[in-house]
């Protein structure tokens, strides 16, 4: 069995709505726990939670919501410089993570969201 299969792919998109977002800054942040690689889908064997997220920043990407991943130890400056994060990084420690924030505004902790929270986290944070 030496065939490769690509679990994954998926090209750089941009965003932009009536709030001026643009490829540069991200609708979705996601501040990851620690993981062995950037998405946590590596070893032999997957986390299920892992995929499902995957498939879902997917989802939103192909959609054009601009997405990003955080670990502490690749972008401490992106956890250092988010005062809501670092705040709960204090209070809670690895408990607070994964920390999902939307525009900005932290709207998870301790577990990713579902597709359904973000799509209404996403139309909440447009609606006056």
């Amino acid at each position: 069995m030496n065939e490769s299969i690509t679990l994954f792919t998926t090209m750089p998109t941009t965003a932009v709505d009536e709030k001026n977002i643009t490829s540069e800054t991200a609708v979705i942040e996601l501040f990851d726990p620690p993981m062995c690689c950037p998405t946590g889908l590596c070893g032999p064997s997957l986390d299920q939670t892992l995929l499902n997220v995957s498939e879902m920043i997917m989802t939103l990407q192909a959609e054009g919501t601009a997405v990003e991943r955080y670990q502490m130890t690749s972008h401490p400056y992106k956890f250092m410089h988010n005062n809501d994060v670092m705040r709960l990084v204090r209070e809670q420690q690895m408990a607070a993570l994964p920390i999902t924030a939307v525009r900005g505004q932290v709207i998870k902790t301790g577990t990713y969201p579902t597709l359904e929270e973000l799509r209404a986290a996403l139309n909440d944070s447009v609606t006056p």
